[in-house]
């Protein structure tokens, strides 16, 4: 994105760069702060998601091909449809991701299985945003591997000093973690700090230096080894490239303590395409390392088009060889950063979702 500053003075403004604030912090970002407090209740296992097959006679081929209308008065794709299984989110193959996050997980995983319904394809991965202290999710975990996806898990230290977790003086709380991460058993996505090369999070640029950062996030990372939890693939998450923020290359941790490389990045307006939100970064990271790179946060506004800009999502990630993205499929009301990112009621993006999941996914 351009005018990323801008976004993050807004921010600054009206978040004080707290974790009560319950928008996305940074330029680019999508994450929620202070929404997951330690105290949720326990993920509800929601119906799972079933191949649609009526029982009655389908409709005709003319009436499959009627788009009917919605509330909204948008064209509504007619006509019921197969949910899809995507490929295993860890297989590394480029552009087999589709992931997303939604304000209900990790309590629910209903609206997962909402957006699965509409767009014909079964999210593999599905990211939370996890407080320091707050425990690993194991029965949202359980959940989601029932559905056939992986879970993300976004680790915020907002609560305690990133020299505080390089001293050790974090352990028990890591340890406590890694060993709830461990009796899991299945491939789990972590990462921590992310976005830290903007200055709007107090782990980050302006508030953090980039060594003690290196330093926490290796030591994050031998906790979890010496615990056994060698199921865990460790996600670096940057922010997309702007003016005024922190060079990547200061805050990369060493590649033996990296498993992927990942992005946030956001179409606010109809001129950006995938180059331009994501084509510097892609290229500064390849400079860096060799590791895969995947698109953690994105959405589309309607500022933007939502519909106009899906194919490209699409078609870019495969271009370049990406491992997919997670949609950040929520709602917000705000500025131009803060836009209505979902997708659920906005059937032509909804239409475009479809033909693109079976064009790359089919």
């Amino acid at each position: 994105m351009r005018a990323r500053i801008i976004k993050a003075a807004v921010l600054v403004a009206c978040c004080g760069a707290i974790a009560s604030c319950a928008q996305p912090a940074g330029p680019q970002a999508g994450s929620e702060q202070g929404s997951h407090a330690a105290g949720q209740a326990a993920p509800a296992a929601a119906a799972p998601v079933r191949h649609l097959t009526a029982k009655a006679a389908p409709p005709s081929r003319a009436a499959r091909r009627t788009p009917t209308p919605s509330a909204s008065g948008t064209a509504t794709p007619a006509g019921p449809g197969p949910v899809k299984t995507a490929p295993n989110a860890v297989s590394l193959r480029p552009g087999s991701i589709l992931g997303v996050y939604n304000g209900t997980v990790p309590r629910s995983y209903s609206l997962v299985n909402s957006f699965a319904r509409k767009v014909r394809l079964r999210p593999n991965v599905v990211m939370y945003f996890s407080a320091w202290g707050d425990r690993f999710r194991t029965g949202f975990a359980s959940v989601a591997r029932r559905h056939g996806a992986v879970p993300f898990v976004e680790l915020e230290p907002y609560t305690v000093s990133l020299q505080s977790i390089a001293a050790g003086q974090q352990d028990a709380y890591l340890r406590s973690y890694a060993n709830a991460v461990r009796s899991f058993g299945d491939p789990v996505l972590i990462s921590f700090g992310h976005e830290m090369n903007g200055f709007w999070y107090r782990w980050g640029y302006t508030h953090t230096s980039p060594s003690v950062f290196r330093s926490a996030w290796r030591h994050i990372v031998t906790v979890f080894r010496r615990a056994g939890a060698s199921n865990v693939r460790w996600l670096w998450v940057v922010n997309g490239l702007a003016p005024g923020e922190s060079p990547i290359r200061e805050w990369w941790p060493g590649a033996d303590y990296v498993s992927w490389v990942a992005m946030d990045g956001y179409y606010v307006r109809r001129s950006q395409t995938f180059g331009s939100v994501f084509g510097p970064t892609i290229r500064a990271v390849r400079r860096l390392t060799s590791k895969p790179v995947l698109i953690a946060e994105v959405g589309i506004g309607p500022a933007a088009g939502k519909a106009s800009k899906v194919p490209g999502l699409f078609a870019g990630v495969r271009a370049a060889h990406l491992l997919g993205f997670v949609y950040y499929d929520k709602a917000q009301h705000g500025d131009a950063y803060h836009q209505n990112w979902q997708i659920d009621y906005d059937w032509s993006a909804i239409a475009a979702f479809r033909r693109s999941i079976k064009r790359y996914f089919g």
